[in-house]
């Protein structure tokens, strides 16, 4: 009971936390555009019957400033387009662009209901922060200026069109937003909901893209002295013994079919790929271990928790000449496109 209750809390904790993880490392960085080759796509998402179209608002968002601790109203048009400059590379192409603009807008319009039927204290009445640690990036016009300098006026022109074509979309899903989770590159395949976090989400699950092979920093290696993964591990997990041999202290046990480590034994506890993965700050939880003399490293494939859509997936689809409904119907199967 104890295991199922802690899977179904992590879930409910992912409608705020997860989606914002993966491409924003921090409220001043933004990744940088690779190039990629794309593999065919599956049917494109169906269109909404007016039955489908659920109930959002065109009303501004309430966002807390976490310095000054006011609560700003943005309008959606903003938002959306301070998130989509926060979250993905204005270089993409523009339909992973308008992609990334639909899960922006999704994931906004989840967090307001769930904001709207269980406030959270520390929010104020926000419906979110602009803590990228605990929501999805955005910035506002005025920090995009600061962060593209002379790129702005180009970049922004761009990133604005991308938003206004599908700023009346949504991505729902039983009609209500979806969690509309997303990374930036993925380990060859997406990871399903039930891996990453315990709990199956039926629009969450493993789908193909081989293309994240080829984007930069795929693989990354992480080496550690000794001491340094002797101090990592025991500062993160209070009490373990590694014993002598530092060769045996990572060994991995269980993986995924999409490549993530499940479980992994750090000393004489058994830890998932994302505790560790949090505990040696590794960029996924798909990961090899290996000694070489006095050296451990750590080999990483892909970048993010690997659930939904990869963002360099998207730009490769677009790249192919894959529209945003094909791109959302490849990461999210089984989702409408809803409509306001």
């Amino acid at each position: 009971m104890k295991k199922h209750f802690a899977a179904a809390l992590l879930l409910i904790l992912s409608v705020t936390v997860i989606p914002a993880l993966p491409a924003a490392t921090g409220k001043g960085s933004v990744k940088e555009a690779g190039s990629i080759t794309v593999l065919p796509v599956k049917s494109p998402l169906p269109s909404s019957s007016s039955a489908d179209i659920p109930s959002f608002s065109d009303k501004p968002y309430k966002v807390l400033d976490t310095e000054s601790g006011q609560v700003m109203e943005v309008s959606v048009r903003d938002y959306v387009i301070g998130a989509v400059c926060a979250e993905m590379p204005a270089s993409f192409g523009e339909e992973a662009l308008k992609a990334q603009a639909v899960a922006a807008h999704t994931y906004a319009e989840r967090q307001r209901l769930r904001e709207s039927e269980s406030p959270t204290p520390e929010l104020m009445g926000a419906d979110f922060s602009d803590d990228t640690s605990k929501y999805q990036g955005f910035f506002t016009k005025e920090e995009i200026k600061e962060r593209f300098g002379d790129r702005f006026e180009r970049d922004y022109r761009k990133i604005s069109a991308a938003a206004d074509e599908v700023l009346p979309y949504i991505l729902t899903y039983d009609g209500a937003p979806i969690i509309a989770a997303f990374h930036s590159m993925s380990a060859g395949f997406t990871e399903s909901a039930e891996n990453a976090w315990g709990s199956p989400v039926d629009y969450l699950v493993e789908v193909d893209s081989r293309s994240d092979l080829t984007a930069p920093k795929f693989r990354e290696d992480k080496r550690f002295t000794a001491e340094e993964l002797k101090t990592a591990l025991e500062t993160a997990f209070e009490g373990v013994s590694l014993g002598d041999n530092n060769e045996e202290w990572l060994r991995i046990l269980t993986v995924s079919g999409s490549g993530t480590v499940l479980e992994v034994s750090a000393g004489d506890r058994t830890v998932t790929g994302s505790q560790l993965r949090a505990a040696l700050d590794l960029r996924s939880a798909a990961f090899d271990v290996r000694c070489e003399g006095d050296e451990i490293i750590i080999t990483t494939k892909g970048f993010g928790h690997g659930v939904g859509m990869s963002q360099y997936g998207a730009d490769a689809m677009a790249s192919e000449g894959s529209s945003w409904q094909e791109i959302l119907a490849h990461y999210y199967p089984n989702c409408t496109v809803s409509g306001s």
